[in-house]
């Protein structure tokens, strides 16, 4: 959708309501509901205004210390929300809605740097100075049960009704019990301007798979952050409830794998190639990027306490950094053939920050290229019992390689490495103070 269908909407009376979005540490939707009128009369040409502290909260919006682009020392001012309009979309599941992704920006026109959007953005630029593009699919999984998002929370989230109560990995059947909501998510995401191309049962009870095209990077996060929020908000209509978070229970996680591989300005591969499996020597050292940088930049793939569940072996989430041909028991997989050669990575969950994710995975694979990094051959068999290195195994562990990280201080910067430490700093802090009911459970009584 472009501006001028847009004004042409407004004034046929089809859309009243423009959504101004940004995407948080969490890779959450946040914004204003803005009139449309005002947009198109304001909001378009001297952008809007949000605070600063959209990027300096938990997950439960609470203010906390330790952040130095934002704090009660410095005011909790504002940043400028500045429209991104490549990315301006209808909304179908909400009447007479428009929406649109923006940017971070300080008063001066500054990027924020710790913005999600604007860490991807900076390591895309360093691939455009070689004149290469990126090009990422997301394949996220969900968890559906039939109980609204108020009953879950009213019941604690326990004893909750999963939509399927069986293993329903590629059922037709399975599928079938719920397709009426799956339709409706398909449907709106086309008409969000998305091209979706299927929808599958996973394994976990109730658990499902909405996959779409790949497209340039940007995009991609942009879209699968849009899809997330939308995804939601569509089963909430519908009385019904989705997760994303990456170990709901104790069965199967939801997975996030990403796709990636690399075009020349010109449109011609980068990772393919006439050598071993198909790969060119700068697609093999972008996956030995990934492998050398994998555990000391997890934290921007698996971003939160309740991440590390999933990696458990056997599982179809990985544990050794490894990388193989079709082989799903691997950190790295790669898959496909010539144009469609592309790397797998396996590690991130349905909670991750895309933007984060993929930012990380080109800054390894440019590690990779710039220090000319040799390609270990190609595991076959199970990597969950090849003795390799794992990815770590909890977000403690994970923080404490990233604060480490060379590789992320030279991609990053400083301010972000210490913004995102703070981030894990919090999440740790307010899990260790909390009572679990495991706790409860072994020692209400028996201790």
């Amino acid at each position: 959708m472009d501006v001028s269908e847009l004004r042409d909407e407004v004034a046929a009376g089809r859309i009243d309501t423009v959504l101004l979005a940004v995407a948080d540490m969490q890779g959450r939707l946040q914004g204003k509901r803005l009139s449309a009128r005002y947009f198109l009369e304001e909001v378009l040409d001297h952008a809007s205004e949000g605070c600063s502290y959209l990027l300096a909260v938990d997950v439960d919006m609470n203010t906390v210390d330790g952040y130095a682009m934002s704090s009660w020392d410095r005011g909790y001012g504002d940043f400028v929300m500045r429209p991104d309009l490549s990315t301006l979309r209808r909304v179908p599941w909400q009447e007479g809605t428009a929406m649109l992704m923006a940017d971070l920006v300080w008063e001066d026109g500054s990027a924020v740097p710790p913005s999600p959007r604007q860490v991807l953005r900076r390591q895309l630029d360093r691939l455009a100075g070689r004149g290469w593009r990126a090009f990422v699919g997301t394949e996220l999984e969900f968890v559906v049960y039939n109980d609204s998002y108020e009953d879950a929370w009213r019941r604690g989230y326990r004893d909750m009704n999963p939509a399927n109560l069986y293993n329903v990995d590629y059922s037709l059947l399975g599928t079938a019990r719920i397709e009426p909501l799956l339709r409706r998510i398909r449907l709106g995401m086309e008409g969000a301007g998305m091209y979706v191309e299927s929808a599958k049962g996973e394994c976990n009870l109730g658990q499902h798979e909405i996959a779409f095209r790949f497209t340039e990077a940007l995009a991609t996060c942009d879209n699968h952050a849009v899809y997330k929020n939308g995804a939601k908000e569509i089963a909430a209509q519908e009385g019904m409830s989705i997760t994303f978070m990456a170990k709901p229970n104790q069965r199967e996680g939801n997975s996030c794998h990403i796709h990636l591989s690399l075009r020349s300005d010109d449109g011609e591969p980068v990772m393919a190639g006439d050598g071993p499996h198909g790969l060119s020597p700068a697609g093999r050292s972008f996956i030995a990027g990934q492998l050398a940088c994998l555990r000391e930049l997890t934290l921007f793939h698996a971003p939160n306490i309740n991440s590390y569940k999933r990696y458990v072996p056997g599982s179809f989430a990985p544990t050794a950094v490894k990388w193989g041909v079709d082989n799903r028991t691997c950190a790295m997989r790669l898959v496909g053939h010539g144009p469609s050669l592309r790397v797998e990575n396996r590690v991130p969950g349905g909670d991750v920050n895309p933007y984060l994710a993929v930012a990380a995975m080109i800054a390894a694979g440019l590690h990779g290229i710039d220090n000319g990094l040799e390609l270990q051959e190609a595991f076959t068999g199970n990597a969950y019992t090849s003795g390799a290195d794992t990815v770590p195994h909890t977000l403690r562990d994970a923080l404490a390689l990233w604060e480490g990280s060379k590789v992320a201080q030279e991609a990053f910067g400083e301010e972000v490495v210490a913004h995102y430490a703070n981030n894990a700093r919090v999440e740790l802090t307010a899990f260790e103070a909390a009572v679990t009911d495991w706790e409860l459970l072994r020692g209400f009584e028996r201790m």
